[in-house]
């Protein structure tokens, strides 16, 4: 009689964006497949396995898991140790644990999904034409996780419970939604109403959708709350709507982002490649600049006085259904705000603040926990540039070559602001934050910088700022290591420039390797007190730095 084959149980950590992407799902299905008893479960440092049976099936799925990620996930580490056999036969979806040791990473936010797409067209699925749908290949994320491990309690999905049909899809493992946590559907909510400043509730639900629709092609101006806050929407082919839109937003010659029906408006606006309709139509769908076509259909104000034009695709089921049955096949579609403000995210703060800009105001009871502007990239001769870093991007880790030796919180300068956290070997940037001219700005950044220490349950330990005393970010740096007995440590604008480029492309110089660059982007306070504007700086590996060129100084 032959022996039976030995049996085999592993204890599998994944690190990465391994929650709220249909990770544990895929996990469960790989198990199942192979015949592996076990469990998966979301933990404070990643997403943990363990897997029981045939030494061959258990190997089989440690070698098949990286190949078997559903679209969103990325896996950036595996380890895999022995355990004790328990002699387990079923593979289980376990409740998450909870820890003090984060690692696990929340996804961005992701734009619709085509399968989501195609349920919201087919008049006989119940989530016909509804705004919130999603699953686990898309839709908000970041914007609506209040902490980790990601879960539907730790989520401002919280408040909605599961009715009886998106509880079966959320426990079955066959299903596209199992484990979605912002799963819904028009019994469990979100709801959607439309509101007119001080008129109150005018229509609720697609009546709602429609009077917004309607207004859109009278020339009105609709505030809309998506993913990560609202956003102020016009027709784009109306130029008195653009006037009116930048009078009232106090935005003079700034251009605005065209949101298009599809891809063949799109090509009509500007010219695209392959690489960049596939950018467009990607979850991270951000707004890309291109070189405008001759005649584009839009407003000369949309964009004066340049030969680029920014353009996304619908990203938000809501967006979808604003275009829907219209006359129009683009709309701008700006940021909820008025000029040198952050957006807006709550209902009660878009109904004030934007009380003097929008017409009407397209509302619904999903918080937006984080706000998250649109992300804006460039067209060019290899894969788009990064100009904005925001949704769809955060709050992906950047890779350092080597682990900070403690956390390091970060703070910008002045324009085009954003907050830094690193941590063992990653570097979170926040969303977006601009230009800190205001006090709304400023308090931003301290928000957007204390959500990244308190997402991650990690205070930076050093904080670093710009050397110029007069930015607000140096201010509030000052402030942070002041109350943390801290230490604060100025890096030079323009070498922090160099820098950051290299960090992008995870180009990192070795030990006794030199690289350079060379930073244009205006003026900077100088390592010698002077203002430096145009410098080439050479980096080496030992973590030196000097400036070798630069443009001659001119008295002032």
């Amino acid at each position: 009689m032959s022996a039976d084959p030995p049996r085999l149980r592993l204890r599998v950590v994944c690190r990465g964006v391994v929650q709220g992407v249909g990770f544990r799902p895929a996990v469960h299905r790989l198990a199942t497949s192979l015949a592996l008893g076990g469990f998966v479960r979301n933990g404070p440092e990643g997403v943990v396995i363990e897997v029981e049976g045939n030494d061959g099936a258990v190997r089989a799925f440690v070698e098949a898991l990286p190949r078997s990620l559903p679209p969103l996930a990325r896996l950036d580490g595996m380890e895999a140790a022995p355990a004790p056999a328990s002699g387990a036969d079923g593979f289980a979806v376990l409740a998450s644990e909870a820890g003090q040791r984060l690692r696990a990473l929340v996804p961005p936010d992701a734009a619709l999904c085509p399968a989501c797409r195609a349920e919201m067209d087919d008049p006989a699925d119940r989530r016909y034409r509804y705004p919130f749908t999603t699953c686990t290949n898309c839709g908000p994320r970041f914007t609506l996780a209040t902490a980790l491990p990601y879960d539907r309690e730790r989520t401002s999905m919280a408040c909605f419970p599961l009715c009886p049909e998106c509880a079966r899809e959320y426990a079955d493992p066959a299903d596209r939604r199992f484990h979605a946590e912002p799963v819904c559907c028009p019994a469990c909510g979100p709801r959607l109403w439309l509101e007119g400043p001080g008129s109150g509730v005018m229509a609720r639900g697609l009546d709602a959708v429609k009077l917004a629709r309607e207004g859109l092609q009278r020339g009105v101006i609709v505030a809309v709350k998506g993913f990560g806050g609202f956003q102020l929407a016009c027709r784009a082919d109306d130029g008195a709507a653009v006037a009116q839109l930048r009078e009232c937003k106090r935005r003079p010659t700034k251009p605005f982002a065209v949101m298009v029906r599809d891809l063949a408006v799109a090509r009509a606006l500007v010219v695209l490649g392959p690489e960049d309709e596939a950018l467009l139509a990607s979850p991270r769908a951000p707004v890309l600049l291109a070189p405008r076509r001759a005649g584009a259909p839009v407003a000369g104000d949309v964009a004066p006085g340049l030969s680029d034009l920014g353009v996304m695709l619908p990203t938000t089921p809501l967006h979808v259904e604003l275009f829907r049955e219209a006359a129009y096949d683009t709309l701008v579609m700006t940021s909820g705000n008025a000029s040198d403000e952050p957006i807006c995210r709550g209902n009660r703060e878009a109904l004030e603040r934007l009380a003097g800009i929008a017409d009407l105001f397209l509302l619904h009871d999903r918080d937006v926990v984080r706000r998250a502007d649109d992300s804006v990239a460039r067209t060019g001769p290899g894969p788009a540039a990064m100009v904005r870093r925001a949704r769809g991007y955060v709050p992906e880790a950047l890779p350092l070559p080597e682990p900070a030796p403690v956390p390091v919180l970060a703070l910008g300068a002045f324009l085009q602001a954003t907050a830094c956290l690193a941590t063992g070997g990653d570097a979170f940037c926040s969303q977006h934050v601009g230009d800190l001219d205001g006090e709304p700005a400023r308090a931003f950044l301290a928000e957007a910088a204390a959500g990244l220490e308190e997402f991650l349950q990690v205070r930076g330990e050093l904080i670093v700022v710009d050397p110029h005393p007069d930015y607000p970010s140096t201010w509030l740096g000052e402030t942070l290591a002041r109350e943390r007995g801290a230490r604060l440590l100025a890096v030079q604008h323009h070498l922090a420039h160099v820098a950051a480029v290299f960090a992008e492309h995870g180009r990192f110089p070795h030990l006794g390797e030199s690289v350079a660059g060379i930073a244009l982007d205006g003026t900077g306070w100088g390592a010698d007190g002077t203002a430096w504007g145009g410098e080439w700086i050479a980096l080496d590996g030992a973590l030196g730095w000097r400036r070798f060129a630069h443009l001659a100084a001119l008295p002032l």
